[in-house]
């Protein structure tokens, strides 16, 4: 038997991603913290996917400088409302790199670089600003 558990991404200011995300609807489910090994992993997951689909933010307390977040391919939600979610991101100061003008799906950047795909849960009717909003940058 397979069973996904969760997908890791390095983070290099955990706070600032960690509220990246309950921006989207995850929450913190558990921390560990190994100081041998000068690490500290903080498991995320939206509510009711605890230990089913959780993503897994590694902190490596000696600073590093991570790239290619690009290469990693993206992390997908699907959320209730596309339109309130990204304003909500816009609100708080998240670029929408591809915005919803279709009612469907969005593309954001974590803190960290790392792609992050909104699909909503249906389709809604294409609305504005929204509609007409360029791409910005790469997702």
């Amino acid at each position: 038997m397979t069973q996904f558990l969760h997908t890791m991404i390095r983070v290099s200011d955990p706070d600032a991603t960690i509220r990246f995300f309950e921006l989207i609807g995850l929450q913190e489910v558990r921390r560990v913290s190994n100081e041998a090994g000068r690490f500290t992993l903080i498991f995320l997951a939206a509510p009711g996917q605890e230990g089913v689909a959780e993503v897994e933010l590694t902190h490596n307390w000696d600073p590093e400088e991570y790239t290619g977040g690009r290469n990693f391919g993206h992390l997908a939600y699907r959320v209730d409302d596309i339109y309130e979610t990204c304003q909500r991101l816009q609100d708080a100061g998240v670029t929408i790199n591809r915005p919803p003008r279709d009612g469907h799906m969005a593309f954001v950047r974590s803190p960290d670089g790392i792609s992050v795909e909104l699909l909503q849960d249906g389709r809604l009717p294409a609305r504005e600003p929204w509609a007409s909003m360029p791409n910005v940058g790469s997702w």
